[in-house]
């Protein structure tokens, strides 16, 4: 497959990849280390935690980028992640009494990430099992 229709995709994971790395530094020196974001409040190691799996994430979105089409599973594991966290999100908006509002857009972000992610899959000429089940290859 040619890379040049799949290019869109690995630079929208590129950029999820930025927006993670974003998403860990505000875990680990703002909410976590430093403390200065504490609503809603999270203890400093979970906190830490957290960003150290946004970093984790980031860098699998970054190398990922390089050779889209074989690491497309990455993409489809995302897709997973990013959907689930979206639904948790809003979930914790409505039904947890005192959950701040304030994070409503990075639920837009992370949506808008997963429909990017299948609208340029396709539209590269990827498959939607190329996303959901990792490609095998034997040499």
């Amino acid at each position: 497959m040619n890379d040049r229709p799949l290019k869109p995709l690995a630079l929208t994971f590129a950029a999820s990849g930025v927006w993670d790395t974003i998403a860990a530094i505000q875990y680990l020196f703002f909410i976590g280390i430093d403390r200065k974001i504490d609503n809603p409040a999270i203890d400093p190691f979970f906190a830490v935690f957290l960003g150290s799996f946004f970093l984790c994430f980031a860098y699998l979105q970054f190398l990922s980028a390089f050779n889209i089409e074989r690491y497309a599973f990455n993409v489809g594991c995302l897709i997973f992640g990013r959907i689930f966290y979206v639904i948790q999100l809003y979930a914790s908006m409505v039904f947890v009494d005192g959950f701040p509002s304030t994070f409503w857009f990075t639920g837009i972000i992370d949506g808008g990430f997963v429909i990017l992610y299948i609208v340029f899959a396709i539209r590269g000429g990827m498959k939607l099992q190329s996303l959901f089940l990792p490609k095998i290859e034997y040499t």
